[in-house]
């Protein structure tokens, strides 16, 4: 027997919303989407009428999704931002370079110009070849900290005033989460924030903050929205996984967990007398840094320096290490490349499982 959509509009449901449970029909699932991301935006005012703005993309359901969204939130409520779409190519053979194509692709149909900066580019490197030479095991971490940056670099070249990304509900829970097990006070402290960055740099925000992995794949699906859903070749070692295993594990027992943990996370508080690093700029590229030299110069030089290792040992030892080179050459220190001065993270999402849980919850 068919179920009416439980906003009262007389239609049959088609699906049921994983966040709320609430039986709805397809319009009225769009309208609760889309309205619940209008007010965290509005809620956090993330922008403010003429801003111009990065949308992260890599072509992956969360930024596709993110691009639509901004596109149709921006004419519907005339938030008078000019958009633009930046992604970064890290050089992976047979993912991003297919992905890209997506973005292009989204460019045409969004109407938003894009621009592409590249790892090869800004440090002569392409994660094919950190990976040849570091092997698989903490590939991520390379990833991570230059694409990061990567982002920062390509919003500098075109000027913008913010950046957003498709961190999702699902991304920041799971990072409370890494954070608490790794026992990083100092992220798990600004983790949660719906804005990131420092004075002086470009601003972040997530306007997926509280939206879910599951409903994002489902308002894609049902919108017939071109994205890229094969995962990256290098993402089945990320320690990512293990915290996101567990929260799925979570959310079939309590399907609230996901919001519970950010709230929690939000509620943390540093206890008096905890010293919390200070952020300024680093010294050899001038990106913001919470040390002298930022991570991605000092993995940078090890790779340079066949070293790949270097950056992933203890950070007392990498100060040495930087110490010593700095006073042996100074002129001469490996800087990241680039004119001027990154999941999201690139969150590597179990897509395939997502879609039949889409399809399970159909009615």
């Amino acid at each position: 027997m068919p179920i009416q959509c439980s906003a009262g509009c007389e239609k049959n449901a088609v699906l049921k919303r994983p966040k709320t449970g609430d039986a709805l029909c397809k319009e009225c699932f769009f309208h609760a989407f889309e309205e619940e991301v209008h007010h965290t935006i509005t809620a956090a005012k993330l922008f403010v009428p003429g801003d111009y703005v990065a949308v992260a993309a890599s072509g992956g359901k969360d930024s596709t999704v993110l691009a639509y969204i901004m596109k149709l939130l921006n004419d519907r409520y005339s938030y008078g931002l000019k958009l633009v779409l930046l992604s970064v190519d890290e050089g992976i053979t047979g993912y991003r370079d297919d992905s890209l194509e997506t973005v292009k692709r989204n460019e045409q149909q969004y109407g938003i110009p894009l621009k592409v900066v590249s790892y090869e580019e800004l440090y002569g490197w392409t994660m094919d070849r950190i990976v040849q030479q570091t092997g698989r095991r903490s590939n991520c971490t390379f990833c991570g900290v230059f694409r990061r940056q990567a982002l920062d670099r390509g919003a500098a070249l075109l000027g913008v005033d913010k950046i957003v990304t498709g961190h999702n509900a699902d991304d920041i829970a799971e990072t409370v989460l890494m954070n608490i097990l790794r026992g990083d006070v100092a992220r798990l402290q600004r983790c949660t924030a719906i804005v990131t960055g420092s004075e002086g740099a470009i601003s972040r925000s997530k306007p997926f903050k509280y939206t879910y992995e599951k409903e994002i794949v489902m308002y894609a699906y049902f919108k017939r929205l071109d994205y890229f859903s094969t995962e990256c070749i290098y993402s089945p070692n990320a320690y990512r996984g293990h915290a996101r295993a567990f929260l799925k594990d979570l959310e079939k027992v309590r399907p609230t967990s996901i919001i519970d943990v950010i709230h929690s996370g939000e509620s943390f508080s540093i206890r008096e007398g905890v010293k919390l690093p200070t952020q300024s700029l680093c010294e050899r590229c001038g990106h913001v840094s919470s040390q002298a030299v930022c991570k991605a110069c000092v993995l940078l030089e090890g790779l340079n320096k066949g070293k790949p290792r270097l950056g992933l040992g203890k950070s007392s030892k990498v100060d040495e290490h930087m110490a010593q080179e700095s006073k042996a050459s100074p002129s001469t220190a490996p800087t990241a490349q680039g004119s001027v001065d990154s999941s999201s993270s690139n969150p590597h999402s179990a897509h395939s499982n997502i879609l039949k849980s889409v399809h399970n919850l159909n009615f």
